[in-house]
């Protein structure tokens, strides 16, 4: 125990001031991005200030570029600096689905270590900028069959340690954290980890998931009397456990999800229905033409109902993600993240509104 405690002591010392009021004015936006490459010159990323490929995996104990398409497109990725100079890309470790071996990898501190070697040298080879852990989850439940485990907290506060002994002075280091309470109270050592990182991505989104048999709100800002879930309640949360605001990032979503068999009452908002799938907000207008659309002045949310067809759509649209730029500025956060690129109009999409809030 003594080593970690003296790491953690170390690096408490040496971490960063928080930066000026002047700096927590122009929020940072961060955007993940899944694609292939090949639609990325489609977006105008000005104004973005981080981009996340996402997502790398684990091969053995290393982090690892899965195949020839995925190195190509990290290069692509990071050729994309020379176009515009204040953009930083990060690799992503893991997503939903992408972290099964995760909890038995990181029991083991040579293993951890091992890591954290392999990924600096990735950002070496790469030019890349930082690591974004996106381990779905330490602790607590995830995919179905991901094993997970109580010590998974401690191993996920060595695995920092490591990473931020082996990675750059420079390198960014960031984490993605799941916006619910059993994540928040179980997952994450918050006071030993956070002295260690530069920002929490915290995933405001998802609130209302594929195995929710109930309708909701996906991404609210707020909760309401039917929803406890909110973007509020994470990060009033994590201020009143000491995390400091200036590296807390909040969440928003390019995408939406559908439920079917949703019956009409309240417009099919809390109803009882199954999820049917996700659409884009490339796709929103094509597939949601027989939808009524609502605001919930209460969760600052929209939401769409389908009567003729009983289908319900929650989402993030430009007004409810403009209200959450405004959150940022008035709790003095980092900034806003939002999943992902790829599922944006690559003309005056949301991103487009994103950046004319958070840069104006």
């Amino acid at each position: 125990m003594k080593p970690l405690i003296f790491s953690l002591l170390f690096f408490g010392l040496i971490q960063c001031n928080p930066p000026s009021s002047t700096a927590l004015e122009t929020p940072l936006v961060i955007a993940y991005y899944s694609g292939n490459g090949i639609d990325i010159k489609q977006y105008d990323l000005k104004g973005v200030d981080q981009l996340i490929y996402s997502f790398l995996h684990l091969k053995g104990n290393q982090l690892a570029i899965d195949n020839p398409q995925d190195s190509l497109t990290l290069l692509q990725l990071t050729a994309l600096k020379k176009a515009y100079p204040k953009l930083q890309v990060l690799v992503s470790l893991g997503g939903w689905g992408g972290c099964k071996t995760c909890s038995d990898v990181f029991s083991t501190q040579a293993a951890r270590k091992e890591f954290a070697l392999s990924t600096a040298q990735i950002l070496k080879n790469y030019q890349a900028d930082g690591i974004d852990l996106d381990w779905e989850y330490p602790v607590v439940p995830g995919p179905p069959g991901h094993p997970y485990k109580d010590a998974d907290q401690a191993n996920f506060t060595d695995l920092v340690v490591q990473l931020r002994k082996e990675l750059p002075k420079k390198a960014v280091l960031s984490f993605a954290a799941g916006g619910y309470p059993d994540y928040l109270e179980r997952a994450i050592d918050w006071k030993a980890v956070m002295p260690l990182v530069d920002h929490v991505n915290v995933m405001s989104y998802d609130m209302v998931g594929g195995f929710s048999t109930t309708t909701g709100h996906h991404t609210p800002l707020y909760a309401t009397s039917q929803q406890e879930r909110s973007a509020d309640q994470a990060i009033q949360w994590l201020l009143e456990k000491g995390v400091p605001a200036h590296k807390i990032v909040i969440g928003a979503a390019f995408y939406g999800r559908i439920f079917q068999q949703v019956p009409p009452e309240n417009q099919g908002l809390y109803q009882t229905g199954t999820f049917l799938k996700g659409v884009d907000q490339k796709n929103f207008d094509e597939v949601t033409q027989n939808f009524t659309f609502y605001w919930d002045q209460i969760a600052q949310a929209p939401y769409a109902y389908d009567e003729e067809n009983q289908l319900f759509l929650t989402y993030d649209n430009a007004k409810s993600i403009a209200l959450k730029v405004d959150y940022v500025r008035t709790h003095h956060l980092k900034g806003i993240m939002f999943w992902e690129l790829s599922n944006d109009l690559p003309k005056n999409g949301l991103l487009h509104g994103l950046v004319q809030k958070a840069k104006k």
